[in-house]
């Protein structure tokens, strides 16, 4: 539904979106889904095209490294790109600003030992050296990306965002702590929102497509499946690397 729900959601004229989900360190998952989303591109006439990563891009899956390794570097294809601030880059940058308070992040509700292993750095160290080894190991690249991803993005009637947005509360007012790590406040919402929210980091095996909201984190990490919603005018496709 578009802001008001009296029509349906659309992006701006000659405008092609394609927004990804979260990936979770499967760098072999986006490598393809890139790939489809060039070759699916190629064919359509629309001059302006923008992907919206969602965020989630480290921790769980093998490869974060090479995950980050793609995203930084020159995409050299005509797209523009919007980096979207995920719950687990929001904690992998608490532990790098600070190893003892967020020394949460290694632990396995989050998942971030396999990102460590990804660098070379072994999690199983004291919280103090592992940070030390990371933030040597970290390319400065990485880091600069991690620091500069945004909370949200607007495409005409759709809002993007990681998590979702709390309900009832106006979107200049939303704070980065339910952008990001948000879920059944928003997820439970019956009612209406200020735009169609496009987001991510609530697991479902398949697009969970409702009246105010599209969520399209299909488990890359854990059913082996990363998705894309493509956006033109007011058709909504589905993109998927398994």
């Amino acid at each position: 539904m578009a802001r008001n729900g009296s029509r349906a959601a659309r992006v701006g004229e000659g405008r092609l979106v394609y927004a990804v989900g979260d990936v979770h360190g499967r760098a072999d998952l986006l490598a393809r889904l890139l790939a489809s989303i060039r070759a699916d591109a190629a064919s359509r006439p629309e001059p302006r095209r923008l992907l919206v990563f969602l965020g989630d891009y480290v921790d769980r899956g093998p490869d974060s490294r090479r995950v980050l390794d793609l995203l930084t570097a020159p995409p050299g294809d005509g797209f523009e790109r919007v980096h979207l601030k995920g719950n687990h880059e929001d904690a992998m940058l608490r532990f790098l600003e600070d190893g003892q308070a967020g020394r949460w992040w290694i632990g396995p509700d989050m998942g971030g030992a396999a990102t460590l292993a990804s660098y070379g750095v072994d999690a199983r160290q004291p919280a103090a050296r592992v940070h030390g080894e990371l933030c040597r190991r970290l390319p400065g690249a990485h880091r600069a990306f991690l620091e500069n991803l945004a909370l949200c993005h607007e495409e005409g009637d759709y809002l993007f965002v990681h998590a979702g947005i709390r309900p009832g509360v106006a979107l200049a007012r939303q704070t980065a702590e339910d952008m990001m790590w948000i879920r059944h406040e928003f997820l439970d919402w019956q009612g209406a929102l200020p735009r169609t929210v496009v987001h991510g980091h609530s697991i479902h095996p398949r697009p969970a497509v409702r009246r105010h909201r599209i969520g399209i984190d299909t488990g890359a990490w854990h059913f082996g499946t990363l998705t894309c919603l493509a956006l033109a005018g007011a058709s909504r496709r589905f993109l998927q690397a398994r």
